[in-house]
């Protein structure tokens, strides 16, 4: 019987970035997809920041940068016209190190993946499918079918379901999985064209309540439309072409289509399963969540699932923290994904709500109010905030304690740049960290050195008080860059305390 420690089903990005953090911790994983070649098409466009700054844990995020696109601005249009425009730049700048919307398509995405995961010595079994699983005492044992459909059992410590919306690990698991679909057919279309909406930022129709957004790609010409339908045609939405919706897009945004590279329609669901664990199985990305594409959320949001996960499991995996650690990732990610459900839920309803009155908020008021709002630089760094997830934090966590400045325990430890030195450089590597932002004691110090923690002192700046931190506190980091404890005191004895009454121990640590 073919053995592993964690057996990760499905190779989309969420399974892809599992299987790469937990390799890179040392944990042998299997990964297995039931379709023959990653996809050639995609629908989740954007990078957000928050993924950005993790991705540096891989070296992975000047691949990305380099090879797709930054949006610089998004634009709302009326009646044919450009009715408001945001600068990103205006946005983000001093709260991430990426200050901007990235496009980078999920089929690229992938193949970028797969080849970072293939250079550390795993490959996707492609063909290979799970038919179903149970669990023994001392892990699970998986059914699966072959390309030859031959079929044989894989024993593994843990199991990841990270195959999406019909998840047959979710489905094993019992977990519900209560939500609904909306009644709106979603068009993608890949094309090359030409026209004012076709210059690398973002457009949006407000016109009608079909949602349309013209979304820039890498490479002069080229778009992504995204759209709704709700008339008719919504009936017969596996004959729609083109041809069908084009109309629209030309007139409303004066598109000029030359090529059309794919098109496709699909719907959309709003689910949020009951559990994310069971005993050894876990539910990731759109096993565990599924919502409006509204925001550029849904694979952000799985890769996040992934990462939190995956530290953990390494940990106890490798007898340095007790199986009660893995309760937190469902503690920590299912009331984010609850959340993010009803938001983007409440957007999309915006945005496609029909009547006359819901025409003139669109048509009338977004485009007033918005550019007026957005002009308040509270209102400009919520947005950001929110879309990016740099504001998603693991506050009400069982594993967060304490708050020093105004920075409290679960928050992603804020981003400063000073005099040269990016606070975030040390997050490269993937163990447990402290920072101090002033000056450490010399028993802080001596207690990090005994415990193998790295220690990065940064030498105090008004930089670092405009962003929340609290001069000679100590941050302990954990392995996902989220702060773990805040003291004020910068006491050593607080992390100790803190190890002690969870039952972890750090991992030594690895180069950057």
């Amino acid at each position: 019987m073919a053995q592993t420690e964690v057996l990760i089903v499905g190779a989309g990005p969420t399974g892809l970035v599992l299987a790469l953090w937990l390799t890179k911790l040392g944990v042998k994983v299997r990964i297995i997809d039931k379709t023959a070649e990653p996809g050639t098409t995609s629908r989740a466009l954007a990078v957000q920041a928050r993924t950005l700054e993790l991705y540096r844990q891989l070296d992975l995020t000047d691949s990305v940068i380099a090879k797709g696109h930054q949006v610089p601005a998004v634009n709302l249009w009326v009646k044919g016209e450009r009715a408001a425009r945001l600068a990103f730049e205006k946005v983000g700048t001093g709260l991430t190190p990426y200050p901007f919307l990235h496009i980078f398509p999920q089929d690229q995405h992938e193949r970028l993946l797969i080849e970072r995961l293939e250079s550390l010595g795993v490959a996707v079994e492609r063909r290979t499918e799970l038919i179903r699983f149970s669990e023994q005492e001392n892990g699970v044992i998986a059914r699966l079918r072959g390309s030859d459909d031959a079929e044989q059992d894989c024993e593994a410590t843990y199991i990841a379901g990270c195959d999406g919306a019909r998840s047959i690990v979710r489905e094993t698991i019992g977990a519900g999985f209560p939500g609904g679909t909306y009644r709106q057919v979603f068009y993608v279309a890949d094309v090359d064209a030409a026209g004012p909406a076709v210059n690398g930022e973002l457009h949006i129709d407000l016109d009608e309540a079909d949602f349309l957004a013209v979304f820039p790609l890498a490479g002069t010409g080229r778009a992504r439309l995204i759209g709704t339908v709700r008339d008719e045609r919504a009936d017969r939405a596996d004959s729609l072409k083109f041809e069908d919706i084009s109309d629209r897009a030309i007139n409303h945004l004066k598109v000029e289509v030359g090529n059309v590279n794919w098109f496709s329609t699909y719907h959309v669901h709003h689910r949020v399963a009951q559990h994310f664990r069971k005993g050894r199985a876990f539910l990731v990305g759109d096993a565990a969540h599924i919502h409006s594409p509204a925001g550029g959320q849904g694979m952000n949001t799985g890769i996040g699932d992934a990462i939190n996960l995956a530290w953990k499991l390494a940990a106890v995996i490798a007898g340095r923290a007790p199986d009660a650690l893995l309760n937190s990732y469902e503690a920590e990610r299912i009331g984010f994904a609850r959340r993010l459900v009803a938001t983007t839920d409440r957007v999309f309803s915006f945005a496609s709500a029909e009547g006359r009155i819901a025409d003139i908020l669109r048509t009338r008021v977004a485009p007033v109010v918005f550019p007026l709002a957005v002009s308040f630089e509270a209102v400009r760094e919520f947005l950001f905030r929110t879309v990016s997830q740099i504001m998603l934090n693991y506050r009400q966590s069982p594993l967060s304690r304490g708050m020093a400045g105004q920075v409290h325990a679960g928050d992603r430890l804020p981003w400063v740049a000073a005099d040269g030195t990016d606070n975030f450089a040390p997050l490269a590597s993937m163990d447990w960290q402290v920072h101090v932002y002033g000056s450490a004691d010399a028993e802080l110090s001596a207690f990090c050195a005994r415990q193998n923690l790295r220690l990065g002192v940064f030498a105090w700046r008004s930089e670092h008080e405009a962003a929340g931190l609290a001069r000679d506190a100590l941050y302990l980091l954990r392995p996902d860059t989220y702060v773990a404890l805040a003291d004020q005191r910068g006491s050593a004895g607080a992390i100790e305390r803190y190890f002690a009454d969870h039952g972890l121990r750090p991992a030594p640590n690895r180069p950057a």
